[in-house]
């Protein structure tokens, strides 16, 4: 008897019908996360979209030049918010941001650790994949030594996704039900205000990219504009659609991640992966509650400074929930550093560890 025929292969939708179908429910959502208060609308619906989409099979991607502007312009949003208080900041509480971000590495290598020796993922893959942020630095460095980067990447940013998800509702809570804003504009939006911050964001852009600097779209932005803005040689200024476009194109980057082909190859894992993730971020946030009894800091500003991983994500949060953005941003920056640092070192202990 011959065997039944494979199942047709279903065409995808043509590009311009997906990106229609991607914005019309970014949009759907992100009214309704505003609706409810949360902070972040525009993140949060973007990325739940993409994520759908993606796994129903959608191809279109955030080309790489539209996400770095992106980035540029969250960074220019941070700047906004940080001054000279930041330095002020890691000077202060230098020693204990360093014990924070060295607690969430820890807490990181070790579900690494246990998720490689019960082998829920094939050879070092989990121990890459558990890394607490510099997701695409871990992708990228993860195939050079034979992990598999498509599941490394899901790790990185189910993290990411769930992390932006927790924090919002963090902050949601903490907040209190005032519905949230779709989006505010920055400073004064005259245009030659605006193109100042444009400029900012192009140049520092530029010279983070230039200079290899960890998230360097973002950082090198934000590092310029915070001092310019700090010495009032110049304020950042966006207006509300230009940061609704940048919200966008970030929540559209990581959702558009969760393809498929992932889904389908980590299905196995997906329930110990998704558990080790909610672990380390319920780990993270108990060290930010004992935190408020050592710093004068809320509850929000310590769980968004722990968070473990997505710093563009987690600074739009703490913009728009009014938390210690110098304290959170200086935290996350240290543990961005610090990741990229030992995240290699510390994945290869894993694999011998475990081998």
């Amino acid at each position: 008897m011959k065997p039944f025929p494979p199942p047709p292969h279903r065409a995808a939708l043509h590009p311009v019908l997906q990106w229609g179908i991607l914005l019309a429910a970014s949009v759907l959502l992100s009214a309704g996360f505003s609706a409810a208060g949360f902070p972040a609308a525009l993140l949060l619906g973007p990325m739940l979209a993409g994520i759908g989409l993606g796994v129903a099979g959608a191809t279109v991607r955030v080309p790489k030049l539209p996400f770095l502007g992106a980035q540029a312009l969250i960074g220019c949003l941070v700047a906004h918010a940080v001054n000279a208080s930041i330095v002020r900041t890691l000077l202060a509480d230098g020693w204990l941001m360093l014990a924070v971000v060295l607690v969430t590495v820890a807490a990181s290598a070790a579900v690494g650790l246990v998720l490689t020796r019960i082998r829920l993922l094939p050879g070092t893959t989990a121990a890459w994949g558990s890394s607490p942020g510099a997701a695409s630095a871990m992708v990228a460095m993860a195939e050079e030594f034979g992990a598999d980067p498509r599941l490394v990447a899901f790790m990185q940013y189910l993290r990411v996704a769930c992390v932006a998800l927790s924090a919002s509702v963090v902050a949601r809570l903490c907040v209190g039900g005032t519905p949230a804003p779709v989006a505010a504009p920055v400073g004064e939006t005259g245009l030659l205000a605006v193109a100042g911050t444009l400029a900012v964001a192009v140049v520092g852009a530029w010279l983070g990219r230039v200079l290899r600097i960890p998230a360097g779209a973002m950082i090198g932005p934000l590092v310029i504009g915070a001092a310019l803005h700090a010495t009032d040689l110049a304020s950042m200024s966006l207006p509300a659609w230009m940061l609704a476009l940048a919200y966008a194109g970030i929540g559209w980057t990581v959702g558009l991640r969760f393809t498929r082909a992932t889904v389908r190859a980590t299905v196995s894992a997906l329930p110990g992966v998704l558990a080790a993730t909610l672990g380390l971020i319920a780990l993270c946030g108990a060290w930010a509650w004992g935190l408020t009894f050592i710093l004068p800091i809320d509850l929000l500003t310590a769980f968004l400074a722990t968070s473990p991983g997505g710093l563009d994500s987690v600074a739009i949060i703490a913009v728009g929930s009014g938390a210690d953005v110098s304290f959170v941003l200086a935290v996350q920056t240290l543990r961005l550093l610090v990741v990229i640092l030992t995240g290699p070192l510390v994945a290869k202990w894993i694999a011998r560890s475990a081998g």
